[in-house]
């Protein structure tokens, strides 16, 4: 049966091809840019007052003088002055142009000014103190945001301080979650005692809504003439499907044979691990379709494990890191597969990170997700799993 390691690498190598589209500074955050931002001149584009003080020319200090006159005020946001008086100095104001014929400043708080004179009263003092150069930080024409580049609060406010009123980004896939099975209800129905309500979808609606993808959810039931009508339509409508439910081995679980009618081709169809063994993977041309296990762990597990992954790069963002947490106590698991841990994890005051195992019930245990905020990988080599020992871990979203 297929690894974890070689299913994952399958689904990253059939990642969508998405298009660009044109979005407004105000709506790019969350995006990936496609597009590189460049300066559109110097940062900062002049030598800049660092600190609120007085300008002075460091030779007139060097020379001995302590006191100044008082001369004006260069303030942010005004056209730079000139310091034409050697006795004399400017004061200055954070952010301001530096005065022409001033090379240093002197804080406030390291002078006395009374009657318009300005001393200094302290001893140290360095020729260019305070003073934010001139391109020190990008030149015109420097990359300031690669393409990749997620638009967060940082990366937005570069791209509004070159004048970007625009920005290039990808496209967002269409993408339909579909539920499937004659047990479940809507949410807002009283389910029978042999029924249960929709939620699959739901917690997968909101993993994708961290990416800035809105979802339709869909919910077909478990006769296969209409499981085939109506994918086909949301083949048609959308790149991505991402189904929950029918993809075991049992004798309603159509799902496989109804995507491999439609044109799907099957990548891959179970994997060698616990929980979501039955996951299956498949693609035609511009779409993809991920039909995940039913049981509400295992739907999670895949959810984080495979299609999160999935399409961040597809949209452009480059493969996240893995993370590593250590164990807080043993853990035993006898089959040889790859085993996915319910986890909670803490930041110790030491700097590691630990991941505490969470009770459960199997794959089944939605309740059980509430407390736990990563999955814990273990390799299917090993059964047995000591305190202290580090692990991958696949945080989810609570």
């Amino acid at each position: 049966m297929l690894s974890v390691a070689d299913a994952f690498a399958i689904t990253q190598q059939h990642r969508l091809t998405l298009p660009t589209e044109t979005v407004s500074l105000t709506n790019a955050s969350g995006r990936v840019l496609r597009e590189a931002v460049h300066a559109d001149r110097d940062f900062p584009p002049f030598d800049r007052v660092a600190m609120d003080g007085i300008a002075i020319r460091f030779a007139d200090y060097e020379a001995g003088q302590q006191t100044f006159r008082v001369a004006g005020m260069q303030r942010a946001g005004q056209p730079q002055q000139t310091l034409n008086d050697s006795n004399a100095c400017l004061e200055v104001m954070t952010g301001a142009m530096l005065p022409i014929a001033t090379d240093t400043v002197i804080r406030y708080e390291d002078v006395t000014i009374t009657d318009g004179q300005a001393t200094i009263t302290i001893e140290d003092i360095q020729t260019g103190q305070h003073i934010h150069p001139r391109a020190t930080d990008r030149r015109a024409g420097n990359e300031l945001l690669p393409i990749g580049t997620l638009l967060g609060p940082s990366a937005i406010a570069v791209a509004a301080s070159v004048g970007q009123t625009t920005l290039t980004v990808t496209a967002l896939p269409r993408v339909a979650l579909i539920s499937t099975g004659d047990e479940l209800v809507d949410v807002a129905d009283t389910p029978l005692p042999y029924q249960i309500r929709r939620s699959n979808t739901y917690m997968l609606r909101a993993a994708l809504a961290s990416l800035g993808i809105e979802a339709t959810l869909h919910h077909i039931i478990d006769d296969e003439a209409v499981l085939a009508n109506r994918l086909a339509i949301l083949l048609a409508d959308n790149e991505i499907l991402i189904l929950s439910g029918g993809v075991s081995a049992g004798k309603a679980d159509f799902v496989p044979s109804v995507l491999a009618q439609l044109g799907v081709q099957k990548q891959f169809h179970k994997v060698d691990q616990r929980p979501g063994k039955p996951i299956w993977f498949g693609t035609a041309s511009d779409k993809t379709v991920f039909a995940l296990p039913g049981n509400p762990v295992s739907t999670v597990l895949c959810m984080y494990r495979y299609v999160m992954p999935y399409l961040q790069t597809s949209l452009g963002l480059a493969p996240t890191p893995t993370r590593y947490a250590q164990l807080s106590e043993s853990v035993v698991f006898k089959p040889n597969v790859t085993y996915f841990l319910s986890v909670h994890l803490t930041s110790e005051p030491d700097g590691r990170m630990l991941a505490h195992p969470l009770p459960g019930s199997g794959s089944a245990d939605f309740a059980n997700l509430l407390a736990a905020d990563a999955f814990m990988e273990f390799p299917a080599e090993r059964s047995e799993f000591g305190a202290g020992e580090a692990f991958p871990v696949w945080e989810t979203l609570r």
